[in-house]
């Protein structure tokens, strides 16, 4: 399952703005500025938080990870089955600040899969992405570790890496959205992914930590807008 473009995917973290109370605050946010534009903008929140946020906003909730393991005698581990028990619309899988093996990256996918759950699989380098992708996931998120919360994007610093990932995603005869992070701190770097081939964007830190959060989100998806519109046109 995939959203209509483009796709805005804000990541919580573990930020002590983003957690609980804080959580909700930048949901509504996110709820108020998907509804006004008519963008898909989805919370990654903590698993902690997902039924706080699916059950009080119309937001498309996240979760930061899910193992890959099934239901059964795995103390500590997120299935994904819970996750949808809990409401949410699917999860981030080895992100970079929570790596995971290619079987279990697999085994997460497809967790997911059997529970109807949208699966956002992060890379962060082209060759990890084309392996990542043909494991059939709803999205590629390509995300190099060393601009992660730089303000430094992805999108201006290494568009070749975002460019080279859709190519050699391309080159498998598989027609994965691909998302960009790292970085992303403005419009002008949502609408430069947008403009490399992407379908939308990760962003955490610009956003949890704006001083206005509204604002902020407000301006990077009329940027993600008006990029997909001049592409399709």
């Amino acid at each position: 399952m995939v959203w209509s473009p483009p796709v805005v995917i804000l990541n919580f973290k573990t930020y002590r703005e983003a957690t609980g109370i804080g959580a909700e605050r930048l949901a509504y946010v996110a709820e108020t500025v998907s509804r006004e534009l008519g963008v898909n903008v989805a919370v990654a929140v903590q698993s902690t938080d997902v039924y706080r946020i699916s059950s009080r906003y119309e937001v498309i909730v996240l979760a930061q990870h899910v193992d890959h393991h099934r239901e059964g005698s795995w103390t500590g581990h997120v299935t994904a089955l819970a996750l949808r028990e809990a409401g949410a619309a699917g999860s981030l899988v080895n992100h970079s600040e929570r790596r995971l093996g290619i079987s279990e990256i697999a085994g997460a996918v497809e967790a997911l899969r059997e529970q109807g759950l949208v699966s956002v699989v992060c890379a962060d380098t082209p060759s990890v992405a084309k392996a990542v992708a043909a494991l059939g996931p709803d999205y590629v998120a390509i995300e190099p570790p060393e601009l992660i919360g730089t303000g430094i994007s992805v999108s201006k610093a290494k568009p070749e890496v975002v460019t080279e990932s859709i190519s050699t995603i391309r080159s498998l005869g598989l027609e994965v959205p691909v998302i960009c992070g790292a970085g992303i701190s403005s419009p002008e770097d949502v609408a430069r992914a947008i403009e490399l081939g992407t379908v939308g964007v990760l962003i955490s830190s610009a956003f949890v930590k704006a001083k206005d959060p509204q604002s902020f989100l407000t301006s990077v998806c009329e940027a993600a807008l008006n990029s997909f519109g001049r592409r399709r046109s």
